[in-house]
């Protein structure tokens, strides 16, 4: 008998724990919606827990060994429930997985279970025939059937929705082949959901409370998701219909390839309110040389011109960016050129990295690697930079009259978190708890490198 249907299924508990990006947030937080009708509810930690999964992420530095230190720690809780008379499946799911495989399992043999990251809804099934006493999984295929097909349907999500923000994945994999990069190895080619289904689960979520709601995708403005008309909608089209949503009054995607941001797109940033002018658009170098390496598909010139149209239909917009430093053969002419691209743009902050080999990729086997210490002092020097133009941005914050969505407790009790309209955190004193999940008027007295500090305007709509 499965623990669909067994006598203690109501009593079995799941922890999932997420490395890396939303995609994976959201990827985990639909592995226990699948797993609820089988009996099944999420625990906070591992000691708790009947199955635990590790939702892994291969873009950063050491991540499989990361996983397999992790798996270490899960060993020894899996041989103190047996000595209780207590059972735990381990399960690896996530890029790693996809990317390690079946060496997983004969580092780990305690993990029962490997899965990619389009086969997470098969979580049921795998789990049935392992309580059944069938031997180890592993499945990494990219197997024919929509994963988001079985996902539960959007009033289930009505009972799941956690807070007043939340990601929702409109578009996985990526065909763009960037030199660097394992996403079209480990999330396969580009797929869209259907505008409908996307719709659907979008006003179960508002239903449910969100006021925000964040599109994922690996290139999510390559989205080209079906209309039900036969033919294809763009990301452009999609957020114009997701902005006539009810109770829906923010939305933000990311992440973005420039080569995918059309004028369609662009005109939502001018004339959708609903949309947030926030934009995080990847560039990762200034070289062109380096860009043509990484097959980035754009050069800096191209780059340039396209922020100055975005900013041109909405001049509010603030941007952000990816930047890697040390690529295989990079000059310190190459850096000084993504140094100058980082002056001329100007970014509100951004995610810089070393460049790190990922095994398999074109990159990887290139022969002039830098040095480490080569890579470090350059990210230094690129960091500070982006530190100069994010503290610069943030008090330019200050004065100013910002809508803030409060979604998160503070350091103290009487403090509350919320996200600003260019996703900063910003803090307010002696906040009355109502305001969690309301958006209101902040007056910005102080911005600070990571964040800005205000106070309620006596103005703002405070519920009873």
């Amino acid at each position: 008998m499965g623990p669909e249907n067994g006598p203690d299924a109501t009593r079995k508990k799941i922890f999932v724990k997420t490395y890396g990006c939303q995609m994976n947030v959201y990827d985990s937080a639909r592995m226990v919606d699948v797993m609820a009708p089988s009996g099944y509810t999420e625990v906070d930690q591992p000691e708790d827990a009947d199955i635990v999964i590790l939702n892994t992420c291969h873009i950063r530095e050491k991540a499989a060994e990361k996983v397999y230190s992790e798996l270490g720690r899960l060993r020894d809780l899996k041989k103190e429930k047996s000595v209780r008379g207590e059972s735990l499946v381990i399960g690896v799911a996530g890029c790693v997985a996809q990317a390690e495989g079946e060496e997983i399992r004969r580092r780990a043999p305690t993990v029962d279970l490997v899965l990619g990251p389009q086969t997470y809804h098969r979580l049921p099934e795998y789990v049935g025939r392992l309580s059944n006493g069938g031997p180890g999984i592993v499945e990494t295929d990219f197997p024919a059937d929509d994963k988001f097909e079985t996902l539960p349907a959007p009033e289930r999500r009505k009972t799941l929705a956690r807070g007043a923000t939340a990601f929702l994945t409109i578009q996985e994999g990526c065909d763009k082949f960037c030199t660097f990069c394992v996403v079209p190895y480990t999330r396969g080619a580009e797929f869209s959901r259907p505008v409908t289904r996307i719709l659907d689960e979008a006003r179960a979520l508002a239903d449910a409370g969100v006021r925000e709601i964040t599109l994922l995708g690996q290139n999510v403005n390559a989205y080209h998701g079906d209309d039900g008309k036969g033919t294809a909608a763009s990301l452009g089209h999609l957020i114009r219909r997701l902005a006539g949503i009810d109770g829906l009054e923010r939305l933000r995607y990311t992440t973005s390839h420039p080569r995918d941001m059309d004028d369609e797109l662009i005109a939502a940033h001018a004339e959708v309110p609903e949309l947030m002018p926030y934009l995080h658009l990847p560039v990762q170098s200034g070289s062109d040389r380096i860009l043509a390496a990484m097959n980035r598909r754009h050069d800096a010139e191209s780059y340039i011109r396209l922020v100055e149209r975005i900013r041109a239909a909405n001049p509010g917009i603030a941007m952000s960016s990816d930047f890697i430093v040390g690529f295989p053969g990079e000059t310190e002419q190459d850096f000084e050129a993504t140094l100058a691209l980082i002056r001329e743009v100007g970014y509100a902050q951004a995610y810089s990295f070393k460049y790190s080999p990922r095994p398999g990729t074109p990159a990887s086997a290139e022969e002039d690697q830098l040095p480490e210490e080569i890579k470090s002092e350059r990210l230094q020097r690129l960091q500070a930079l982006l530190g100069e133009q994010q503290i610069a941005f943030n008090r330019a914050c200050a004065g100013s009259t910002m809508s803030v969505l409060f979604d998160r407790r503070g350091r103290s009790e009487s403090q509350l978190v919320g996200r600003s309209p260019y996703l900063q955190s910003v803090h307010i004193d002696d906040a009355p708890e109502s305001l969690f999940g309301q958006i209101v008027d902040v007056a910005v007295e102080e911005g600070y490198r990571n964040s800005l500090r205000g106070r309620l305007l006596e103005t703002a709509f405070v519920p009873a």
